[in-house]
């Protein structure tokens, strides 16, 4: 047994176990009931050979008594079985999905990486489904259908051994044709699931991106590409199942030739006094329990196959062992806000030609203020992850507070390290469960405070106050008003340490200014602020320009200005051409819509046309997933 195959059935015990009373009472109703209907038949053959043949009423009514009394005790263990059986396959599958979604909440960023978001919905969805249906479907006929097929032929043998002979005929045939159809489903189970996977990913994406579907009117597009990935689906799910159910005109056939043999070659044994009607129909009643049970034994190695698929995918998700863990003893506090970068190298894959940064060496001191700039695919956002330890860096180190920032416990460090992700991610729920995210204990006193300092306060009345809803997803508010919302709830952590990962990109100039401006009275924060626009860092104590990678010059805006090209370039096209001159946050209006930015400040993404030397690498496959993310 392979390796794989071995931990999946380590993780199919693991998480049965909680059930192991409910699935062996479940095998001992299944086996007593088979054996009882099995049973059956004689009876029914002593009736006709003995009861009838003598004319004794009385032991026709007896023997006809028992039938019934044993059939009844043989459904109230099928009932048993229903019962026992549900709770285990019930159980089994929710012990399942959990520790599924557990181990994804365990997951690193680059662990992420390796898995769709869709992928992981048919995993957690409809693969523990098909092995749920597997073990409430397949567990009775697996234990009842070799139990019939084994005890039925040795009573067939019993009872006559010359037409037993038939079924040592037919039994090889039909084990060989399971046997071809279950080696030719098997793999196309593992098809099936991809293009399950497929159609999710397409439809995730379709209903995520609705409106924007809408406003470019292109429903017809998404339609036509959702029919191609649902034909896909439909193709693969046709090949599968027109294969798999050849086992039953394969068996129906056989049953129809075992039958009219035995009556055949019965007949003339009867004719000619060898053996009595009752045996030759009891001797029938085996051969429908003897070919139904093979019919169960079929039906369950073809769940099987789709259950071992997808066992396996669900096996693949447990067995990923998170890439990023807290150290057995790690430190607990963070003493500060000072962060250092020790000649850091890192790249998203062991695999990629290209770091992503490249020997970085950097100090932010407690408190102060750190502007970050630099063209898409420079590493910006890579630069900040590594500081809260989304990833591990591939050389050197950073730190936090004095300490390795791989020493800390991670849920210690990301406390005291609060980022606002470039991508503005709110709940379904309320403004006040939302901000509740950076502490479930804020008053709400704080909660205003936090809305105070990101500016939240100038719309909150307008939404609904601390209880208004916003919608699925954040979908009630704006692009602007998501980014102030999810600043508001970093702020609401009292980090050492706030990463605002061009967190304020939709928000006008005049309310940047102003969240700056709020920012800059907090004590004790050091702050790292990512962004397009010179003015949203010309006041930081330093400011890093990154050029492809790597630490392109350090200083102050005076400094910068009058000894880096770059950044001369970066200020000229955006600010020193008067285009778009600083502004006045008193006395302009905030705005809330999304594109506000692009309204105030139609230069802000000119870095790309003006200084081209701080473009994203010419090889984009060359760094990773650095150029795909846009980081």
């Amino acid at each position: 047994m392979s390796g794989s195959a071995s931990s999946d059935l380590k993780i199919v015990a693991k998480h049965l176990r909680p059930y192991r009373r409910q699935f062996i009472l479940s095998a001992v109703c299944v086996f007593i009931e088979a054996s009882l209907e099995l049973y059956i038949p004689v009876l029914m053959a002593r009736i006709v050979d003995v009861g009838v043949a003598s004319g004794d009423v009385h032991l026709i009514l007896q023997l006809g008594l028992q039938m019934v009394v044993t059939a009844g005790i043989a459904g109230l263990f099928g009932l048993g079985y229903a019962r026992f059986s549900a709770q285990t396959a019930m159980g089994f599958g929710s012990n399942l999905r959990e520790a599924e979604y557990a181990r994804v909440q365990e997951y690193s960023f680059q662990n992420l990486d390796e898995f769709d978001s869709s992928s992981l919905v048919t995993r957690m969805t409809t693969d523990v489904t098909v092995i749920q249906n597997a073990l409430v479907m397949g567990f009775r006929p697996m234990l009842r259908g070799p139990v019939m097929l084994v005890m039925g032929v040795i009573l067939a043998f019993t009872m006559s051994m010359k037409l037993a002979v038939v079924f040592l005929v037919i039994l090889p045939l039909l084990a060989l044709a399971l046997g071809l159809i279950v080696m030719k489903v098997a793999p196309l189970y593992g098809i099936l699931q991809t293009s399950m996977d497929h159609l999710n990913d397409t439809l995730q994406e379709d209903l995520v991106a609705v409106r924007a579907i809408k406003a470019y009117v292109r429903e017809k597009y998404v339609a036509g590409r959702f029919e191609q990935v649902n034909l896909r689906l439909a193709n693969a799910a046709t090949r599968t199942f027109r294969t798999a159910v050849l086992n039953t005109p394969i068996f129906q056939l056989s049953m129809n030739v075992a039958s009219v043999a035995l009556l055949w070659f019965g007949g003339q044994m009867v004719m000619s006094g060898e053996l009595g009607v009752g045996t030759l129909t009891g001797f029938m009643s085996y051969v429908l329990l003897i070919m139904n049970s093979l019919m169960m034994i079929s039906s369950v190695f073809l769940l099987l196959a789709r259950a071992i698929t997808s066992i396996h995918r669900v096996g693949e998700v447990i067995r990923e062992e998170p890439t990023l863990t807290s150290p057995e003893h790690g430190l607990t506090h963070v003493e500060s806000g000072d962060v250092r970068f020790e000649h850091v190298s890192f790249k998203y894959s062991a695999q990629a030609r290209k770091d992503v940064l490249e020997d970085v060496d950097l100090h932010f001191p407690a408190g102060s203020t750190v502007g970050i700039l630099g063209g898409t695919g420079s590493g910006k956002s890579s630069l900040v992850q590594l500081i809260a330890r989304l990833y591990d860096t591939t050389s050197g180190r950073v730190t936090v507070g004095g300490h390795d920032v791989r020493d800390y416990d991670l849920a210690a460090l990301r406390d005291a390290v609060g980022v606002v992700l470039q991508k503005n991610v709110l709940f379904t729920g309320t403004v006040r469960q939302n901000l509740q995210w950076g502490n479930p204990q804020a008053t709400d006193q704080q909660l205003l405070q936090a809305c105070k300092v990101a500016c939240v306060d100038e719309f909150l009345d307008r939404i609904g106050g601390l209880d208004g809803d916003l919608g699925h997803g954040g979908g009630n508010v704006s692009g602007g008003q998501k980014q102030r919302l999810c600043i508001a709830r970093t702020l609401l952590k009292d980090p050492k340490v706030i990463v605002f990962d061009d967190s304020t990109s939709a928000v006008d100039m005049a309310t940047d200014a102003k969240i700056r401006a709020h920012l800059a009275q907090l004590q004790g924060v050091t702050k790292v602020i990512i962004a397009q626009r010179v003015n949203s860092v010309m006041d930081a104590d330093q400011i890093v320009v990154l050029d492809d990678g790597r630490v392109h010059a350090v200083g102050t805006h005076q400094q910068l200005l009058e000894g880096d090209d770059i950044y001369r370039e970066l200020y000229q096209s955006q600010i020193g051409s008067g285009v778009a001159g600083t502004v006045d946050a008193a006395s302009t209006p905030a705005a809330d819509e999304p594109d506000s930015t692009a309204a105030a400040d139609p230069h802000a993404n000119a870095t790309q046309a003006t200084a081209p030397q701080v473009a994203a690498p010419q090889n984009p496959a060359s760094t990773g997933k650095e150029a795909h993310n846009g980081r």
